[in-house]
Protein backbone atom coordinates (compact mmCIF):
# COMPACT_ATOMS: atom_id res chain seq x y z
CA UNK A 1 0.00 0.00 0.00
CA UNK A 2 2.53 2.44 0.83
CA UNK A 3 4.08 1.61 -2.40
CA UNK A 4 1.30 2.63 -3.86
CA UNK A 5 0.85 5.77 -2.15
CA UNK A 6 4.66 6.98 -2.95
CA UNK A 7 3.50 6.05 -6.58
CA UNK A 8 0.41 8.18 -6.50
CA UNK A 9 2.52 11.08 -5.46
CA UNK A 10 4.64 10.52 -8.07
CA UNK A 11 2.24 10.55 -11.08
CA UNK A 12 1.03 13.96 -9.06
CA UNK A 13 4.37 15.28 -9.10
CA UNK A 14 4.77 14.60 -12.65
CA UNK A 15 1.65 15.70 -13.80
CA UNK A 16 1.90 19.14 -12.01
CA UNK A 17 5.48 19.59 -13.73
CA UNK A 18 3.93 18.81 -17.15
CA UNK A 19 1.52 21.80 -16.50
CA UNK A 20 4.48 24.13 -15.67
CA UNK A 21 5.96 23.06 -18.68
CA UNK A 22 2.65 24.06 -20.93
CA UNK A 23 2.37 27.61 -21.25
CA UNK A 24 -1.24 27.17 -21.62
CA UNK A 25 -2.99 30.37 -23.29
CA UNK A 26 -6.80 31.51 -22.09
CA UNK A 27 -9.05 28.86 -24.46
CA UNK A 28 -6.46 26.37 -25.01
CA UNK A 29 -6.28 23.05 -22.89
CA UNK A 30 -2.38 23.01 -22.93
CA UNK A 31 -0.90 25.03 -26.10
CA UNK A 32 -0.58 23.72 -29.58
CA UNK A 33 3.32 24.45 -30.08
CA UNK A 34 4.18 22.37 -27.51
CA UNK A 35 2.23 19.05 -28.17
CA UNK A 36 4.88 16.43 -29.83
CA UNK A 37 4.01 16.16 -33.53
CA UNK A 38 2.02 19.41 -33.44
CA UNK A 39 4.33 22.57 -33.36
CA UNK A 40 3.92 24.56 -36.79
CA UNK A 41 6.21 26.92 -37.23
CA UNK A 42 4.90 30.75 -37.29
CA UNK A 43 5.84 33.64 -39.26
CA UNK A 44 7.24 36.64 -37.20
CA UNK A 45 4.76 39.50 -37.12
CA UNK A 46 6.10 41.38 -39.39
CA UNK A 47 6.44 38.73 -41.79
CA UNK A 48 2.62 38.21 -41.17
CA UNK A 49 0.96 41.46 -41.00
CA UNK A 50 2.57 44.15 -43.62
CA UNK A 51 1.35 47.28 -44.22
CA UNK A 52 2.09 50.27 -46.66
CA UNK A 53 0.65 53.54 -45.38
CA UNK A 54 0.38 56.55 -48.07
CA UNK A 55 -1.53 59.47 -47.91
CA UNK A 56 -4.36 60.22 -50.00
CA UNK A 57 -6.88 63.55 -50.03
CA UNK A 58 -5.71 64.48 -46.84
CA UNK A 59 -6.13 60.94 -45.28
CA UNK A 60 -4.31 57.89 -43.79
CA UNK A 61 -4.51 55.31 -45.94
CA UNK A 62 -3.22 51.45 -44.96
CA UNK A 63 -2.69 48.91 -47.46
CA UNK A 64 -2.39 45.77 -45.19
CA UNK A 65 -0.86 42.50 -46.61
CA UNK A 66 -1.71 39.50 -44.91
CA UNK A 67 0.30 36.28 -45.59
CA UNK A 68 -1.98 32.96 -46.41
CA UNK A 69 -3.15 31.56 -43.32
CA UNK A 70 -3.57 34.34 -40.82
CA UNK A 71 -6.04 37.01 -40.78
CA UNK A 72 -6.17 40.20 -38.62
CA UNK A 73 -9.54 41.75 -36.83
CA UNK A 74 -11.45 44.61 -37.47
CA UNK A 75 -11.80 46.02 -34.05
CA UNK A 76 -8.54 45.73 -33.18
CA UNK A 77 -7.33 48.48 -35.59
CA UNK A 78 -6.76 51.60 -33.71
CA UNK A 79 -4.98 55.00 -35.35
CA UNK A 80 -4.10 57.94 -33.13
CA UNK A 81 -1.75 60.98 -32.72
CA UNK A 82 1.18 62.02 -30.79
CA UNK A 83 -1.53 63.60 -28.64
CA UNK A 84 -3.33 60.50 -27.90
CA UNK A 85 -6.79 61.46 -29.91
CA UNK A 86 -8.20 59.03 -32.43
CA UNK A 87 -8.76 59.30 -35.94
CA UNK A 88 -12.30 57.35 -36.69
CA UNK A 89 -11.62 54.80 -39.39
CA UNK A 90 -13.43 53.35 -42.42
CA UNK A 91 -13.25 50.06 -42.92
CA UNK A 92 -13.74 47.33 -46.25
CA UNK A 93 -16.39 44.55 -45.93
CA UNK A 94 -15.00 41.69 -44.00
CA UNK A 95 -15.36 38.71 -43.29
CA UNK A 96 -17.42 37.11 -40.32
CA UNK A 97 -16.26 34.40 -38.00
CA UNK A 98 -17.26 33.00 -34.30
CA UNK A 99 -13.99 33.76 -32.52
CA UNK A 100 -13.79 31.00 -29.66
CA UNK A 101 -11.39 33.37 -27.79
CA UNK A 102 -13.55 36.47 -27.65
CA UNK A 103 -16.72 34.02 -27.64
CA UNK A 104 -18.67 36.13 -30.42
CA UNK A 105 -18.81 37.00 -34.06
CA UNK A 106 -16.02 39.12 -35.05
CA UNK A 107 -14.93 40.54 -38.57
CA UNK A 108 -11.83 39.60 -39.75
CA UNK A 109 -9.70 39.63 -42.81
CA UNK A 110 -7.42 37.36 -44.88
CA UNK A 111 -5.00 38.23 -47.18
CA UNK A 112 -5.70 41.86 -48.07
CA UNK A 113 -7.63 44.88 -46.79
CA UNK A 114 -7.32 48.58 -46.79
CA UNK A 115 -8.03 51.41 -43.68
CA UNK A 116 -8.43 54.50 -44.02
CA UNK A 117 -8.91 57.59 -41.69
CA UNK A 118 -10.90 60.23 -41.12
CA UNK A 119 -9.17 63.71 -42.62
CA UNK A 120 -5.99 64.42 -40.59
CA UNK A 121 -5.48 68.00 -39.11
CA UNK A 122 -3.86 70.61 -40.46
CA UNK A 123 -0.09 70.13 -39.87
CA UNK A 124 2.98 69.90 -41.54
CA UNK A 125 4.26 66.75 -39.91
CA UNK A 126 2.07 64.29 -37.48
CA UNK A 127 3.17 61.15 -35.51
CA UNK A 128 0.67 58.63 -36.35
CA UNK A 129 0.26 55.55 -34.03
CA UNK A 130 -0.90 52.32 -35.93
CA UNK A 131 -2.42 49.42 -33.40
CA UNK A 132 -3.39 45.63 -34.91
CA UNK A 133 -3.58 42.24 -33.44
CA UNK A 134 -3.91 38.78 -35.72
CA UNK A 135 -3.90 35.46 -35.78
CA UNK A 136 -2.79 32.12 -37.09
CA UNK A 137 -5.50 29.66 -38.50
CA UNK A 138 -2.99 27.10 -36.96
CA UNK A 139 -4.04 28.89 -33.56
CA UNK A 140 -1.64 31.16 -32.41
CA UNK A 141 -2.82 34.91 -31.73
CA UNK A 142 -0.34 37.23 -31.39
CA UNK A 143 -0.24 40.34 -28.99
CA UNK A 144 -1.73 43.26 -29.85
CA UNK A 145 1.01 45.51 -32.02
CA UNK A 146 1.56 48.48 -32.16
CA UNK A 147 3.48 50.75 -35.51
CA UNK A 148 4.85 54.79 -35.31
CA UNK A 149 4.84 56.61 -38.39
CA UNK A 150 6.02 60.49 -39.37
CA UNK A 151 3.59 61.38 -42.27
CA UNK A 152 4.91 64.50 -43.82
CA UNK A 153 1.75 66.45 -45.36
CA UNK A 154 3.42 68.76 -47.85
CA UNK A 155 4.95 65.85 -49.50
CA UNK A 156 2.79 62.68 -48.77
CA UNK A 157 5.46 60.90 -47.66
CA UNK A 158 4.95 58.38 -44.78
CA UNK A 159 7.67 57.10 -42.79
CA UNK A 160 8.26 53.96 -40.06
CA UNK A 161 10.28 55.77 -36.60
CA UNK A 162 10.96 54.08 -33.61
CA UNK A 163 8.48 53.84 -31.03
CA UNK A 164 8.87 57.00 -28.42
CA UNK A 165 11.08 57.01 -25.34
CA UNK A 166 9.08 56.19 -22.30
CA UNK A 167 10.56 58.83 -19.30
CA UNK A 168 11.85 56.56 -16.48
CA UNK A 169 10.28 56.54 -13.66
CA UNK A 170 11.54 58.95 -10.89
CA UNK A 171 13.11 57.12 -7.74
CA UNK A 172 11.59 59.18 -5.57
CA UNK A 173 7.98 58.01 -6.56
CA UNK A 174 9.23 54.58 -5.47
CA UNK A 175 7.53 52.91 -2.50
CA UNK A 176 9.95 52.94 0.22
CA UNK A 177 10.79 49.38 0.90
CA UNK A 178 10.02 49.25 4.93
CA UNK A 179 6.28 50.36 3.78
CA UNK A 180 6.61 47.63 1.20
CA UNK A 181 7.80 44.91 3.55
CA UNK A 182 4.80 46.31 6.13
CA UNK A 183 1.97 45.69 3.46
CA UNK A 184 3.62 42.71 2.21
CA UNK A 185 3.42 41.05 6.05
CA UNK A 186 -0.04 42.58 6.56
CA UNK A 187 -1.61 41.45 3.16
CA UNK A 188 0.00 37.73 3.72
CA UNK A 189 -1.41 37.69 7.42
CA UNK A 190 -4.95 38.85 5.75
CA UNK A 191 -4.76 36.05 3.42
CA UNK A 192 -4.94 33.36 5.99
CA UNK A 193 -9.09 34.68 5.73
CA UNK A 194 -9.28 34.16 2.20
CA UNK A 195 -11.25 30.92 1.17
CA UNK A 196 -8.47 29.61 -0.74
CA UNK A 197 -5.88 29.12 2.27
CA UNK A 198 -8.17 29.08 4.75
CA UNK A 199 -9.16 25.50 4.83
CA UNK A 200 -5.44 24.33 4.41
CA UNK A 201 -4.76 26.25 7.98
CA UNK A 202 -7.61 25.77 9.66
CA UNK A 203 -7.13 21.86 8.79
CA UNK A 204 -3.20 22.31 10.83
CA UNK A 205 -4.42 23.81 13.35
CA UNK A 206 -6.84 20.86 13.86
CA UNK A 207 -3.31 18.52 13.67
CA UNK A 208 -1.62 21.15 15.88
CA UNK A 209 -4.87 20.81 18.46
CA UNK A 210 -4.75 16.92 18.25
CA UNK A 211 -1.05 16.10 18.46
CA UNK A 212 -0.16 15.98 22.01
CA UNK A 213 3.51 17.65 21.15
CA UNK A 214 5.68 18.86 23.93
CA UNK A 215 6.62 22.83 23.46
CA UNK A 216 10.04 22.64 21.91
CA UNK A 217 8.74 20.61 19.19
CA UNK A 218 5.60 22.46 18.73
CA UNK A 219 8.19 25.74 17.85
CA UNK A 220 9.69 23.33 15.16
CA UNK A 221 6.65 22.27 13.49
CA UNK A 222 5.60 26.45 13.49
CA UNK A 223 9.02 27.15 12.10
CA UNK A 224 8.65 24.39 9.66
CA UNK A 225 5.43 25.54 8.21
CA UNK A 226 6.99 28.89 7.96
CA UNK A 227 9.60 27.83 6.36
CA UNK A 228 7.39 26.27 3.48
CA UNK A 229 5.56 28.95 3.01
CA UNK A 230 8.64 31.62 2.61
CA UNK A 231 10.23 29.27 0.75
CA UNK A 232 7.52 28.63 -1.76
CA UNK A 233 6.95 32.52 -2.40
CA UNK A 234 10.44 33.19 -2.75
CA UNK A 235 10.36 30.48 -5.50
CA UNK A 236 7.50 31.63 -6.99
CA UNK A 237 8.67 35.09 -6.54
CA UNK A 238 12.30 33.87 -8.72
CA UNK A 239 10.43 32.52 -11.41
CA UNK A 240 8.32 35.38 -12.03
CA UNK A 241 11.36 37.51 -11.74
CA UNK A 242 13.02 35.15 -14.53
CA UNK A 243 10.24 35.01 -17.02
CA UNK A 244 9.60 38.99 -16.50
CA UNK A 245 13.16 39.36 -17.75
CA UNK A 246 12.94 37.18 -20.45
CA UNK A 247 10.17 39.04 -22.22
CA UNK A 248 7.14 37.49 -20.16
CA UNK A 249 4.23 39.41 -19.24
CA UNK A 250 3.42 37.52 -16.27
CA UNK A 251 1.73 38.31 -12.81
CA UNK A 252 1.12 37.17 -9.35
CA UNK A 253 -1.08 33.63 -9.53
CA UNK A 254 0.45 33.21 -13.23
CA UNK A 255 0.93 29.38 -12.38
CA UNK A 256 -3.21 29.11 -12.03
CA UNK A 257 -2.86 29.81 -15.97
CA UNK A 258 -2.15 26.21 -16.15
CA UNK A 259 -5.44 24.31 -17.06
CA UNK A 260 -2.86 21.30 -15.90
CA UNK A 261 -1.44 22.74 -12.73
CA UNK A 262 -5.40 23.64 -12.00
CA UNK A 263 -6.65 20.02 -12.79
CA UNK A 264 -3.40 19.20 -10.07
CA UNK A 265 -5.30 21.26 -7.71
CA UNK A 266 -8.59 19.87 -8.12
CA UNK A 267 -7.19 16.17 -8.04
CA UNK A 268 -5.15 17.32 -4.77
CA UNK A 269 -8.24 18.98 -2.54
CA UNK A 270 -11.03 16.40 -3.54
CA UNK A 271 -8.78 13.48 -2.67
CA UNK A 272 -7.55 15.80 0.91
CA UNK A 273 -11.40 16.14 1.29
CA UNK A 274 -12.52 12.25 0.62
CA UNK A 275 -9.54 12.20 3.39
CA UNK A 276 -11.37 14.38 5.96
CA UNK A 277 -14.48 12.69 5.29
CA UNK A 278 -13.58 9.08 6.08
CA UNK A 279 -13.55 7.70 3.02
CA UNK A 280 -10.13 6.97 3.12
CA UNK A 281 -10.35 4.98 6.08
CA UNK A 282 -11.54 1.45 4.24
CA UNK A 283 -7.47 0.72 3.49
CA UNK A 284 -6.94 3.63 0.96
CA UNK A 285 -3.41 4.25 1.68
CA UNK A 286 -3.11 5.31 -1.84
CA UNK A 287 -4.73 7.95 -1.85
CA UNK A 288 -3.65 9.95 1.69
CA UNK A 289 -1.05 12.00 -0.29
CA UNK A 290 -3.27 14.84 0.59
CA UNK A 291 -4.41 13.73 4.46
CA UNK A 292 -0.75 13.05 5.66
CA UNK A 293 0.56 16.01 4.12
CA UNK A 294 -1.60 18.20 6.58
CA UNK A 295 -2.49 16.17 9.88
CA UNK A 296 1.59 14.06 9.86
CA UNK A 297 3.08 14.47 12.68
CA UNK A 298 6.78 14.72 11.22
CA UNK A 299 8.51 18.50 10.10
CA UNK A 300 8.58 17.34 6.61
CA UNK A 301 4.40 17.17 6.86
CA UNK A 302 4.45 20.98 8.06
CA UNK A 303 6.97 22.15 5.55
CA UNK A 304 4.70 20.90 3.03
CA UNK A 305 1.49 22.12 4.48
CA UNK A 306 3.37 25.56 4.23
CA UNK A 307 3.73 24.84 0.28
CA UNK A 308 0.73 23.54 -0.05
CA UNK A 309 -0.91 26.98 1.33
CA UNK A 310 1.25 29.15 -0.22
CA UNK A 311 0.67 27.42 -3.52
CA UNK A 312 -3.14 27.55 -3.32
CA UNK A 313 -2.89 31.03 -1.72
CA UNK A 314 -1.44 32.50 -5.40
CA UNK A 315 -4.02 33.29 -6.93
CA UNK A 316 -5.48 35.38 -3.67
CA UNK A 317 -4.76 39.35 -3.40
CA UNK A 318 -5.68 40.38 -0.27
CA UNK A 319 -5.75 43.91 0.85
CA UNK A 320 -2.06 45.95 1.09
CA UNK A 321 -1.23 42.97 -1.30
CA UNK A 322 -1.24 44.50 -4.47
CA UNK A 323 0.94 47.57 -3.70
CA UNK A 324 3.50 45.39 -1.98
CA UNK A 325 3.74 43.24 -5.34
CA UNK A 326 3.70 46.10 -7.97
CA UNK A 327 6.36 47.76 -5.85
CA UNK A 328 8.68 44.60 -6.15
CA UNK A 329 7.92 43.83 -9.33
CA UNK A 330 9.51 47.07 -10.33
CA UNK A 331 12.32 46.53 -7.99
CA UNK A 332 16.15 44.68 -8.60
CA UNK A 333 16.03 40.78 -7.70
CA UNK A 334 17.12 41.07 -4.32
CA UNK A 335 14.56 43.43 -2.87
CA UNK A 336 11.62 42.01 -5.17
CA UNK A 337 12.96 38.94 -3.03
CA UNK A 338 12.77 40.68 0.35
CA UNK A 339 9.29 41.69 -0.09
CA UNK A 340 7.92 37.96 -1.50
CA UNK A 341 9.74 36.67 1.66
CA UNK A 342 7.76 39.24 4.04
CA UNK A 343 4.82 38.01 2.37
CA UNK A 344 5.66 34.26 2.72
CA UNK A 345 6.12 35.48 6.91
CA UNK A 346 2.96 37.45 7.06
CA UNK A 347 0.84 34.55 5.86
CA UNK A 348 2.86 32.07 8.19
CA UNK A 349 2.77 34.13 11.12
CA UNK A 350 -0.47 33.49 13.09
CA UNK A 351 0.22 29.76 12.64
CA UNK A 352 3.95 30.17 14.19
CA UNK A 353 2.38 32.73 17.25
CA UNK A 354 0.38 30.10 17.67
CA UNK A 355 2.94 27.35 17.89
CA UNK A 356 4.94 29.12 20.12
CA UNK A 357 3.11 31.01 22.58
CA UNK A 358 1.99 28.43 25.18
CA UNK A 359 -1.33 31.05 26.34
CA UNK A 360 -2.22 30.77 23.05
CA UNK A 361 -1.83 27.09 22.48
CA UNK A 362 -3.66 26.45 26.09
CA UNK A 363 -6.65 27.85 24.53
CA UNK A 364 -6.68 25.69 22.38
CA UNK A 365 -9.85 23.18 22.69
CA UNK A 366 -8.98 19.92 24.00
CA UNK A 367 -8.62 16.73 22.08
CA UNK A 368 -12.29 14.71 22.02
CA UNK A 369 -15.28 13.12 19.97
CA UNK A 370 -15.86 16.57 18.66
CA UNK A 371 -12.68 16.76 16.63
CA UNK A 372 -13.74 14.22 13.86
CA UNK A 373 -17.35 15.75 13.65
CA UNK A 374 -15.08 18.51 13.35
CA UNK A 375 -12.16 17.29 10.59
CA UNK A 376 -15.10 15.82 8.54
CA UNK A 377 -16.87 19.24 8.51
CA UNK A 378 -13.52 20.41 7.28
CA UNK A 379 -14.02 18.18 4.19
CA UNK A 380 -16.40 20.77 2.60
CA UNK A 381 -14.50 23.54 2.29
CA UNK A 382 -12.12 21.37 0.33
CA UNK A 383 -14.64 20.33 -1.82
CA UNK A 384 -16.01 23.77 -2.44
CA UNK A 385 -12.34 24.50 -3.14
CA UNK A 386 -12.22 21.81 -5.62
CA UNK A 387 -15.78 23.51 -7.31
CA UNK A 388 -13.66 27.05 -7.75
CA UNK A 389 -11.16 25.40 -9.40
CA UNK A 390 -13.26 23.66 -11.97
CA UNK A 391 -15.14 27.09 -12.73
CA UNK A 392 -11.41 28.35 -13.33
CA UNK A 393 -10.63 25.39 -15.18
CA UNK A 394 -13.62 25.74 -17.55
CA UNK A 395 -13.37 29.50 -18.04
CA UNK A 396 -10.03 28.38 -19.41
CA UNK A 397 -10.39 25.27 -21.43
CA UNK A 398 -13.89 25.00 -21.78
CA UNK A 399 -16.72 22.37 -21.04
CA UNK A 400 -14.76 19.26 -22.63
CA UNK A 401 -11.73 19.81 -20.47
CA UNK A 402 -14.71 19.91 -16.84
CA UNK A 403 -15.99 16.56 -18.14
CA UNK A 404 -12.83 15.20 -18.39
CA UNK A 405 -11.77 15.90 -15.08
CA UNK A 406 -14.90 15.34 -13.27
CA UNK A 407 -14.34 11.63 -14.88
CA UNK A 408 -11.10 11.37 -13.96
CA UNK A 409 -12.54 12.31 -10.06
CA UNK A 410 -15.07 8.87 -10.45
CA UNK A 411 -12.18 7.15 -11.58
CA UNK A 412 -10.03 8.22 -8.66
CA UNK A 413 -13.03 7.38 -6.14
CA UNK A 414 -13.37 3.96 -7.85
CA UNK A 415 -9.65 3.34 -7.18
CA UNK A 416 -10.49 4.04 -3.42
CA UNK A 417 -13.31 1.84 -3.27
CA UNK A 418 -11.11 -1.05 -5.01
CA UNK A 419 -8.86 -1.13 -2.39
CA UNK A 420 -11.41 -1.19 0.05
CA UNK A 421 -12.36 -4.63 -1.65
CA UNK A 422 -10.72 -7.86 -0.02
CA UNK A 423 -9.50 -8.86 -3.72
CA UNK A 424 -6.25 -10.12 -4.54
CA UNK A 425 -6.22 -8.04 -7.81
CA UNK A 426 -7.67 -4.87 -5.54
CA UNK A 427 -4.21 -3.10 -6.16
CA UNK A 428 -3.73 -4.17 -9.25
CA UNK A 429 -7.33 -2.67 -10.47
CA UNK A 430 -6.79 0.76 -8.29
CA UNK A 431 -3.62 1.08 -10.34
CA UNK A 432 -5.60 0.84 -13.38
CA UNK A 433 -8.16 3.25 -12.32
CA UNK A 434 -5.70 5.84 -11.37
CA UNK A 435 -4.21 5.59 -14.46
CA UNK A 436 -7.40 6.45 -16.04
CA UNK A 437 -8.11 9.09 -13.44
CA UNK A 438 -4.98 10.74 -14.60
CA UNK A 439 -4.93 10.21 -18.40
CA UNK A 440 -8.32 11.59 -18.96
CA UNK A 441 -7.62 15.27 -18.28
CA UNK A 442 -3.81 14.47 -20.42
CA UNK A 443 -6.11 13.21 -23.20
CA UNK A 444 -8.49 16.43 -23.66
CA UNK A 445 -4.99 18.42 -23.95
CA UNK A 446 -5.44 18.96 -27.91
CA UNK A 447 -4.49 22.33 -29.91
CA UNK A 448 -7.52 24.87 -30.41
CA UNK A 449 -9.30 24.52 -33.81
CA UNK A 450 -9.18 27.42 -35.56
CA UNK A 451 -12.59 29.38 -36.00
CA UNK A 452 -13.66 27.84 -39.53
CA UNK A 453 -17.51 28.31 -39.50
CA UNK A 454 -19.97 30.80 -38.92
CA UNK A 455 -23.33 30.48 -36.88
CA UNK A 456 -26.13 29.12 -38.94
CA UNK A 457 -28.64 31.17 -40.05
CA UNK A 458 -31.60 31.08 -42.58
CA UNK A 459 -30.90 34.35 -43.59
CA UNK A 460 -26.68 34.18 -44.05
CA UNK A 461 -27.07 30.46 -45.64
CA UNK A 462 -29.53 32.64 -48.27
CA UNK A 463 -27.24 35.37 -48.56
CA UNK A 464 -24.03 33.18 -49.66
CA UNK A 465 -26.19 30.92 -52.23
CA UNK A 466 -27.62 34.04 -53.43
CA UNK A 467 -23.64 35.09 -54.34
CA UNK A 468 -23.25 31.53 -55.23
CA UNK A 469 -21.00 30.45 -53.48
CA UNK A 470 -20.40 26.72 -51.96
CA UNK A 471 -21.66 25.75 -48.49
CA UNK A 472 -21.40 22.95 -45.95
CA UNK A 473 -23.77 23.46 -43.26
CA UNK A 474 -23.10 21.02 -40.15
CA UNK A 475 -26.21 20.74 -37.86
CA UNK A 476 -25.04 19.52 -34.54
CA UNK A 477 -25.54 19.54 -30.40
CA UNK A 478 -23.52 18.76 -27.54
CA UNK A 479 -25.11 15.61 -26.73
CA UNK A 480 -24.68 14.42 -29.76
CA UNK A 481 -21.82 11.31 -29.37
CA UNK A 482 -21.98 10.63 -33.10
CA UNK A 483 -21.87 14.66 -34.30
CA UNK A 484 -18.94 14.81 -31.29
CA UNK A 485 -16.98 12.27 -33.00
CA UNK A 486 -17.67 13.39 -36.95
CA UNK A 487 -16.25 16.54 -35.83
CA UNK A 488 -13.24 14.95 -33.98
CA UNK A 489 -12.27 12.51 -36.77
CA UNK A 490 -13.09 14.59 -39.70
CA UNK A 491 -13.84 18.38 -39.26
CA UNK A 492 -11.05 19.54 -37.00
CA UNK A 493 -8.27 18.51 -39.49
CA UNK A 494 -5.69 20.48 -40.93
CA UNK A 495 -6.85 18.65 -44.42
CA UNK A 496 -10.70 20.00 -43.86
CA UNK A 497 -9.42 23.25 -43.41
CA UNK A 498 -7.03 23.63 -46.15
CA UNK A 499 -9.87 22.04 -48.76
CA UNK A 500 -12.42 24.65 -47.14
CA UNK A 501 -9.89 27.53 -48.14
CA UNK A 502 -8.94 26.00 -51.22
CA UNK A 503 -12.18 25.33 -52.51
CA UNK A 504 -13.67 28.75 -51.28
CA UNK A 505 -16.87 26.88 -49.33
CA UNK A 506 -18.38 28.75 -46.43
CA UNK A 507 -18.63 26.76 -43.36
CA UNK A 508 -21.95 27.03 -41.05
CA UNK A 509 -22.55 25.14 -37.87
CA UNK A 510 -26.08 24.77 -36.84
CA UNK A 511 -26.13 24.41 -32.77
CA UNK A 512 -28.96 21.97 -31.40
CA UNK A 513 -28.10 21.95 -28.14
CA UNK A 514 -30.82 24.13 -27.48
CA UNK A 515 -34.11 24.37 -29.26
CA UNK A 516 -33.56 26.55 -32.36
CA UNK A 517 -36.77 27.01 -34.75
CA UNK A 518 -34.49 28.05 -37.82
CA UNK A 519 -32.11 24.62 -37.20
CA UNK A 520 -35.34 22.44 -36.82
CA UNK A 521 -36.98 24.04 -40.21
CA UNK A 522 -34.04 22.71 -41.96
CA UNK A 523 -33.86 19.26 -40.40
CA UNK A 524 -37.49 19.01 -41.76
CA UNK A 525 -36.97 20.20 -45.22
CA UNK A 526 -34.61 17.80 -45.57
CA UNK A 527 -36.53 15.01 -44.15
CA UNK A 528 -34.77 14.64 -40.58
CA UNK A 529 -35.85 15.36 -37.57
CA UNK A 530 -32.62 15.04 -35.66
CA UNK A 531 -28.71 15.23 -35.74
CA UNK A 532 -25.95 15.07 -37.51
CA UNK A 533 -27.23 16.50 -40.63
CA UNK A 534 -24.53 17.33 -43.11
CA UNK A 535 -25.67 19.68 -46.23
CA UNK A 536 -23.33 20.56 -49.12
CA UNK A 537 -24.67 23.19 -51.54
CA UNK A 538 -22.15 23.31 -54.80
CA UNK A 539 -21.63 26.47 -56.38
CA UNK A 540 -25.07 27.92 -58.17
CA UNK A 541 -27.24 25.34 -56.43
CA UNK A 542 -30.23 25.64 -54.05
CA UNK A 543 -30.59 21.92 -53.28
CA UNK A 544 -27.60 20.35 -51.35
CA UNK A 545 -26.55 17.20 -51.30
CA UNK A 546 -27.01 14.96 -48.09
CA UNK A 547 -24.12 13.68 -46.49
CA UNK A 548 -24.13 10.10 -44.51
CA UNK A 549 -24.41 10.53 -40.49
CA UNK A 550 -20.51 9.12 -40.17
CA UNK A 551 -18.24 11.26 -41.86
CA UNK A 552 -14.43 10.16 -42.11
CA UNK A 553 -11.48 12.73 -43.46
CA UNK A 554 -11.72 10.87 -47.30
CA UNK A 555 -15.39 10.88 -47.46
CA UNK A 556 -15.87 14.66 -46.36
CA UNK A 557 -13.28 15.31 -49.09
CA UNK A 558 -14.37 13.61 -51.53
CA UNK A 559 -17.91 15.12 -51.18
CA UNK A 560 -15.97 18.52 -51.02
CA UNK A 561 -14.13 18.71 -54.07
CA UNK A 562 -16.06 16.48 -56.87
Amino acid sequence: MKTLSTWFTACLLIFTLHAAALPGTPGDFGAPATLPGAAPQFLPVEQAYQVAPRIDDNRLVLDWLIAPGYYLYQERFAVSLADGAALPLDFEPGQTQYDDYYQRELVVYYDATTTRSAPLPAADNLQIRVQSQGCADAGLCYPPRDQYFEADLTTGSVTEIAPPAVPPTAPATALPLYTALLFAMLGGVILNLMPCVFPVLSIKALSLTNSGLSTRKRHYHGLAYTAGVISTFIAIATLLISLRAGGEALGWGFQLQSPLFITALIYLFFVMGLGFSGILEAGAGLMNIGQSTTEGQGLRQSYATGILAAVVASPCTAPFMGTALGAALTQPAPVALTIFAGLGFGMAFPFLLLSWLPGLASRLPRPGAWMETFKQALAFPLYLTSVWLLWVLGRQAGADAVAAVLAGLVFTALAIWLLAKRSGLRAASAAVALVIALALPLSATRPAQPALWEPYSAQRLAQLLAAERPVFVNLTADWCITCLANERVALSSADFAATLRSEGIAYLKGDWTNYNAEITALLNANGRNGVPLYLFYAAGQKTPAILPQILTPGLISEALTN
